[in-house]
């Protein structure tokens, strides 16, 4: 008889589910944004995945991890983000020894051990400049969609100066940028430069080591994959749905 299990990862921006079996096949996922109701997007992620499965999730184990962890009732357990990302991770691909993740509202940077589980850790989770949150704030001052600024950055050679880690303070510098005439698309890119620096120096603190994975949905960015490719001198893995790897470590979790 086959053993499945749910992971739930409620994140600031997004929560995800994840259904599994115990081939650590996918049987049913879904992802929205969690709003202000974190209960009501956790009751909608386990209809969808029963609908998407043809199961009774009733007798299924769950584990649920992220920031609103607490608020999944029906869980078996909670896991700690660092934990599920990390176990997430290394069942997809076991060769990765670091892993920065970029979310919504903050930034984790894990040393993975060989047995996927985190050796060491740090967050940005005080400000938002090494988040997702950073990006949207910069794209709303250049007049663009978040989807639209990792492509416009890449199309620039000379990025903008950006020296402020503060998001208050760099947006006034975009702003003194917009009005000093420079190109969007330098603007674009300096705001990536100025993000990936960021980041880069969590992951040293860290100390980086390679391979390097990048999650998140900061991860679907091409430009921010680019410059921190760069910043690092690394090439970066990128799971084909990185928004997914907590939800998965989760559901390894409920399954083991």
């Amino acid at each position: 008889m086959d053993k499945f299990g749910i992971g739930i990862d409620v994140g600031s921006t997004t929560a995800k589910g994840l259904l599994i079996d115990s081939e650590k096949n996918v049987r049913a996922k879904h992802i929205m944004l969690t709003g202000a109701a974190a209960a009501h997007a956790i009751d909608e992620i386990l209809r969808e995945l029963e609908l998407q499965s043809g199961l009774q999730l009733d007798n299924i184990p769950i584990i649920g991890t992220g920031y609103g962890r607490a608020r999944i009732e029906k869980s078996t357990k909670t896991v700690t983000e660092i934990t599920c990302h990390s176990i997430g991770v290394h069942s997809l691909n076991p060769e990765i020894r670091m892993l920065i993740d970029v979310g919504g509202q903050d930034a984790k940077v894990i040393r993975i051990g060989k047995d996927g589980r985190p050796e060491d850790f740090e967050l940005n989770d005080k400000c938002s400049a090494g988040t997702g949150r950073f990006l949207e704030v910069m794209a709303r001052v250049l007049g663009v969609t978040l989807d639209e600024l990792g492509p416009l950055a890449l199309q620039s050679k000379t990025p903008s100066s950006i020296s402020s880690t503060c998001t208050v303070f760099a947006e006034s510098e975009v702003i003194g940028h917009i009005g000093a005439g420079e190109k969007p698309a330098n603007i674009a890119a300096g705001i990536h430069v100025s993000m990936t620096t960021k980041i880069g120096s969590l992951a040293k603190r860290v100390k980086v080591v390679p391979p390097v994975c990048v999650t998140g949905g900061v991860a679907l960015n091409p430009a921010f994959r680019h410059y921190l490719s760069k910043h690092l001198g690394l090439d970066l893995w990128i799971p084909e749905e990185p928004q997914l790897t907590g939800a998965l470590g989760a559901a390894v979790l409920a399954i083991e």
